[in-house]
């Protein structure tokens, strides 16, 4: 619990904090930003997952000014590439990995993050943009009824709440892989907002060769690159009733698109911290 924590390590859960094992598996970690307390305590949570390349401190640093403005505690996890050795960085994007589950990796940080900063994390602000935001729409599927509002940013690969395709381009088998189902009626109630680039037309990073290990053909279906496919995701969303809109970025590029996406998401999170 939080009042048997040292006091010095107290210390440390101030403003830009270092990086922290998670130590239920001290295979990953991740990084706060803690608001004064000068205001009151902090009143809920957001979370920003980083891309392909781990940027996950750029993303805490991303929300600090959010977090002290609206007294979040901003946490940004890392999951590394090669955790079990084989080179594999794309884990994370798709839930899991061997028998690591990133879903209830997730769960735990904000739980322990929770009892040490008392802030509020029953349901949490959810981001990610491009690998960041594979995860952080597969996590709303699995997990609706933890995430307040989510922020899906140019994903190269995209789910659709179709149950006759194949997990992950869609939702057959998922929940025998995960031990549970989608349950619509929560996920209708999470505010969601996607976001890509206008000029966010490559396609070289979106072909998967077959037989590679996320190969999934279907996934073609969606379209020809991330906005597009960011297309089809909202028509597919929006059809079963999730609340999803979709906002195109003037001039952005995908490499180029994190920082913007970070202010989007920052926007439209503010209508939900008054709900905290």
């Amino acid at each position: 619990m939080r009042d048997a924590l040292d006091p010095d390590f107290q210390a440390f859960l101030t403003g830009s904090t270092g990086v922290f094992s998670y130590t239920a598996d001290s295979r990953f970690s991740f990084c706060l930003y803690v608001p004064s307390r000068e205001s009151g305590a902090p009143r809920g949570l957001v979370v920003t997952v980083h891309h392909s390349l781990r940027n996950f401190m750029e993303c805490r640093d991303a929300f600090a000014g959010f977090g002290e403005t609206h007294r979040f505690v901003v946490l940004a996890p890392l999951f590394p590439i090669n955790v079990c050795g084989d080179g594999n960085r794309d884990g994370y994007k798709y839930l899991e990995e061997g028998d690591i589950r990133y879903d209830l990796l997730l769960n735990g940080m904000v739980d322990t993050v929770a009892r040490w900063t008392s802030c509020r994390a029953e349901r949490f602000l959810l981001q990610g943009y491009s690998g960041g935001a594979h995860f952080a729409h597969r996590y709303l599927l699995l997990h609706p009824q933890r995430v307040l509002a989510a922020s899906v940013g140019a994903p190269g690969q995209v789910t659709l709440l179709d149950p006759r395709t194949p997990w992950w381009a869609g939702l057959q088998g998922l929940e025998q892989r995960f031990g549970r189902g989608v349950d619509v009626e929560a996920l209708r109630g999470v505010p969601l907002q996607l976001v890509v680039g206008d000029e966010d037309t490559e396609t070289d990073e979106l072909r998967q060769d077959p037989g590679s290990r996320y190969c999934c053909p279907e996934a073609e279906r969606s379209g020809a690159n991330r906005i597009e496919r960011l297309q089809a995701m909202q028509r597919s969303w929006h059809a079963a009733g999730v609340d999803v809109c979709l906002e195109t970025m003037p001039g952005v590029r995908h490499g180029v698109g994190s920082q913007p996406a970070f202010a989007c998401a920052q926007r439209f999170f503010a209508a939900y911290a008054a709900e905290c």
